[in-house]
């Protein structure tokens, strides 16, 4: 059975960590991704959790039948600038041990690089996967990745060929249909070639901004090095959900059990809970249908 997570994200400012599990059962969840949230640990920065805090997220989880399934930080891994780099293996070598911790195993996150320093940022990540590799091995976590839009690699097959190069089991790729245009919009030919390596896929909408000759958005000056997407329910942009799920579907994705999809909207807070729950059900749906 496929896991359906919520990302709690639009609920950072009104619920306390302790509480999302809770959050998350009331929205009809039986799975929780924890993202950067400032008591669980804000993007770039050391994780805020103690032993305590630790315990008492897992029987509150225990408590409401909601079982975390991943932690995501992100974490300056890639930097081309060495003192950024050595704190993100710092921060992701302790992450990765909370997740331990947590009995939680996998840990998403994005590269973190920068796209006017590829080549400088490639070769920080490999620098760092030489020190997280043998963490993972250790405690047990896989650690999947994303081409974030704005990332030194934004193309979702050269980010595979990244990954690929690794060769290791222990670290794998995440799919975020919300990113699906800035990754080339190639799930018909990605999704395959990741096999058992695809290790989540993130369920949002967002526009396509290559359309209208690339002037679907416009920035002044023009010629900005901007990267513009959206967390939109799904329906409300133009990414291709019946291909997606059926490519997915083809895959043998949905028959693993490890199979893992995270709504993760966040263009709707005024309407969090009905979103929440209604992206429960659209998933769902999409599954059955596919």
């Amino acid at each position: 059975m496929v896991r359906i997570a919520l990302d709690p994200t639009p609920y950072n400012d009104t619920v306390a960590l302790v509480d999302f599990p809770e959050l998350a059962a009331r929205l009809g969840y039986e799975y929780l991704q924890l993202t950067p949230n400032p008591d669980f640990g804000r993007h770039f920065h050391f994780p805020k959790l103690d032993d305590e805090l630790v315990s008492t997220l897992k029987r509150r989880a225990r408590d409401a039948g909601v079982t975390i399934t991943s932690l995501l930080p992100v974490q300056r891994f890639s930097w081309p600038e060495e003192p950024q780099r050595i704190a993100a293996v710092r921060n992701m070598t302790r992450y990765i041990e909370l997740a331990a911790e947590l009995g939680v195993p996998i840990v998403n996150t994005e590269f973190s690089g920068r796209p006017e320093r590829e080549e400088d940022s490639e070769a920080g990540f490999y620098r760092s996967m030489e020190e997280l590799i043998p963490v993972l091995e250790r405690e047990g976590v896989t650690l999947n990745i994303d081409p974030h839009p704005d990332d030194f690699v934004e193309d979702g097959l050269e980010a595979w060929r990244i990954i690929r190069g690794l060769n290791t089991s222990q670290v794998g790729f995440v799919y975020v249909a919300a990113h699906s245009f800035h990754m080339g919009n190639r799930a018909a030919t990605l999704i395959p070639e990741l096999g058992g390596r695809l290790g989540a896929v993130y369920a949002s909408d967002t526009f396509d901004h290559t359309r209208s000759n690339a002037l679907r958005y416009i920035t002044n000056p023009p010629g900005n090095a901007v990267r513009v997407h959206q967390h939109l329910a799904i329906g409300d942009g133009d990414v291709d959900w019946t291909e997606l799920f059926g490519v997915l579907r083809a895959a043998g994705y949905f028959e693993r059990p490890d199979a893992l999809i995270v709504s993760n909207v966040f263009a709707e807070d005024e309407r969090a809970d009905e979103i929440s729950r209604f992206q429960l059900a659209k998933i769902r749906e999409l599954i059955s249908a596919a």
